[in-house]
């Protein structure tokens, strides 16, 4: 079990690293070099690859092996950084941003193979758990690494010298995919197996699954959740770190404090939302989990007011963000679970069809409103775009605690599964 645990953790982990890039080390980049958060926002169109990967998941489940797709994923992204270390954002923005996206496509054909080969290594309920465990644990990491770990080094190591080590990691974790042994398990054959024959059925009446999809009980309230759930949180914490680049901290500070010591609040926010999932129900703990957001971003949002920089507002700045990754992470993982308990509602033929359906929305809606925030906030200021992000998080706390009582999220509902 824990050869399969550390081959499931080392690739979430080098799957997260794009992510920590983007969403962390590249706006704070770009905005010390003077970039317009508006042009910083529409950064978050190059996570576009991670909508599309339910398009071409049937091809990584039908074509070739688990391994191959590993391994030839895991190079295209060393290759990929490799590319980028000769490149310079400051003159070569548009080169970066093409690297970017190579990296976003590799590292979401890569999900796919590494959830496929997941659902075959996995056996039982508790090898199911510490297998999720690890894909959470090992992404948020990798992302850590790359938004916080390289950002507070980039000064001093500099673009090309960070890229290259990325390259030197890429090719190790390649090289130890293709030796593996976790991989040559029969399991994994079989389950690849009887999966391609369902997807290859399904996939010549493509309109049939869509009309099955949307009939399962409870799908059109979870699509309209999936899709908000984050918008009010995602522009929040987009922003408020470039806010106190403005006004408060150095960029090796913000590495520390939001790429660091935050994302580690919010793993432990993911962490423990598994462990509650087995003592309280998923309606009960999102009712109050949703609330407490909306009261973490008032207080984010007085911060604002704040221009001078001092040891105390940096104290509640960092406070403010430990408190919103960590109630992040949290409502991360009671989503996923909300998902899951809509998935199983389904027939077992399009099940995995449905949570990959799910999940595309999921990360439309949050890379939609990323691309947007930016520009709300130039147009507006960071006090009224607050306001607005805080109505959102309102809102949808107000649809949450609607459903835990009369739709989707009530007990009853809940329990209603497939035997």
């Amino acid at each position: 079990m824990n050869d399969k645990l550390v081959f499931l953790g080392l690739l979430y982990f080098v799957q997260g690293i794009p992510y920590g890039l983007q969403s962390s080390l590249l706006p704070v980049y770009l905005r010390g070099a003077g970039h317009s958060l508006t042009r910083i926002g529409f950064t978050k169109i190059l996570y576009f690859p991670w909508v599309l990967k339910v398009l071409w998941a049937p091809l990584v489940d039908r074509v070739g092996t688990k391994r191959r797709w590993l391994v030839g994923t895991v190079s295209g992204l060393a290759l990929t950084c490799l590319s980028s270390a000769a490149l310079a954002p400051e003159a070569h923005i548009w080169g970066v941003a093409g690297t970017l996206l190579a990296m976003n496509t590799f590292a979401s054909v890569q999900d796919i193979a590494v959830d496929g080969a997941a659902v075959g290594l996995l056996k039982g309920r508790g090898e199911l758990g510490l297998g999720n465990t690890a894909q959470v644990v090992g992404y948020k990491a990798g992302s850590v690494f790359a938004g916080g770990g390289l950002l507070a080094v980039i000064d001093v190591a500099g673009w090309s010298w960070m890229f290259m080590l990325l390259t030197f990691v890429y090719a190790g974790v390649a090289l130890f995919v293709w030796g593996a042994p976790v991989l040559d398990d029969e399991n994994v054959k079989q389950a690849d197996g009887s999966r391609r024959v369902g997807q290859g059925a399904e996939a010549v009446r493509p309109w049939r699954v869509w009309r099955k999809l949307m009939a399962v009980p409870g799908t059109p309230w979870t699509i309209l959740y999936v899709l908000t759930y984050k918008l009010g949180e995602q522009g929040a914490v987009t922003m408020f770190p470039l806010f106190l680049l403005d006004h408060h901290m150095t960029a090796r500070e913000l590495g520390f404090w939001n790429g660091v010591v935050a994302m580690g609040f919010s793993i432990c926010g993911s962490s423990l939302g598994g462990l509650l999932l087995a003592q309280f129900s998923i309606g009960a703990m999102m009712r109050r989990v949703f609330v407490l957001r909306t009261i973490s971003m008032v207080f984010q949002s007085s911060l604002l007011t704040v221009l001078e920089p001092s040891p105390l507002m940096k104290g509640m700045a960092v406070l403010s963000m430990s408190v919103q990754h960590f109630l992040g992470g949290l409502i991360t993982t009671l989503t996923f679970t909300t998902m899951m308990h809509c998935t199983q509602r389904a027939e077992e033929s399009i099940q995995a069809t449905h949570y990959s359906f799910l999940a595309t929305l999921e990360v439309l809606g949050k890379l939609m409103f990323s691309a947007l925030a930016g520009g709300v906030v130039d147009w507006f200021g960071f006090q009224v775009a607050f306001l607005f992000f805080l109505t959102l998080s309102a809102g949808t706390a107000l649809h949450v605690w609607t459903a835990t009582f009369t739709g989707a999220l009530r007990e009853n509902q809940l329990k209603e599964q497939p035997k």
